[in-house]
């Protein structure tokens, strides 16, 4: 791979992570559910006041827990960077709630700004994955448990995810309704956000994904 690609893979893979960031800041402030990969980072803001960003670097750490008590001995140690990489996340989190909170201030009572809100958040979260993950640099850690659940269980990668979703959401709305009496992290952003990002990211790669995979340096020999 030549090293101006390098460059942009990783150019591709940072702003990708930041355009993710986005979209939950978004998610989070329409208060109307967030996406399912973050529920259990924002079920710890709600009941138990951690700031967000540093929730998700500790859940990111407790997700390479689990790929390694999944793997074993198939664990690679390479893999640990994905600690690295949410603690990046988590920064990004953090100071994109926070600018987003600036522009909105205060909570947002207008129905249809949340939802605008989560629609474009959705188109947020569609571009991060779009740039982040073709770039093939350290997957986050979420992607990394479902590859390691794919292999453990011997289903396909999209069975993974789904199983992965539900239980994130699952355990954010027990917690929620147990300890909070109220749904908190879920809710119809959830669900809209488990729909429309996948749709997002196909129309993205349907339309700009030659052109990224161009940029990438993607299916071309020497790399």
């Amino acid at each position: 791979m030549k090293g101006e690609k390098i460059t942009v893979r990783f150019v591709s893979y940072f702003f990708g992570l930041f355009l993710m960031t986005i979209g939950i800041a978004l998610s989070v402030k329409s208060n109307l559910g967030v996406s399912p990969v973050s529920s259990i980072p924002y079920t710890a803001t709600c009941v138990w006041g951690f700031e967000m960003g540093k929730a998700t670097i500790v859940f990111h750490a407790v997700l390479v827990l689990i790929q390694i008590i999944l793997l074993r001995k198939n664990f690679r140690i390479i893999n640990l960077l994905q600690i690295i990489v949410g603690i990046i996340f988590g920064y990004f989190t953090t100071f994109c709630n926070w600018g987003v909170a600036e522009i909105f201030p205060g909570s947002v009572s207008n129905l249809f700004v949340r939802v605008a809100m989560i629609l474009v958040s959705t188109v947020f979260i569609a571009l991060g994955i779009f740039f982040y993950m073709p770039a093939n640099i350290m997957p986050l850690a979420g992607e990394g448990v479902m590859m390691a659940i794919s292999f453990v269980v011997k289903i396909k990668m999209h069975r993974a995810k789904i199983l992965f979703d539900v239980t994130m959401v699952t355990v954010s709305l027990v917690t929620c309704i147990f300890l909070l009496h109220g749904m908190g992290s879920v809710g119809a952003g959830t669900i809209m956000a488990a729909i429309l990002v996948g749709i997002n990211l196909g129309v993205l790669n349907k339309f700009f994904g030659a052109w990224r995979d161009s940029l990438l340096g993607i299916g071309k020999e020497g790399l």
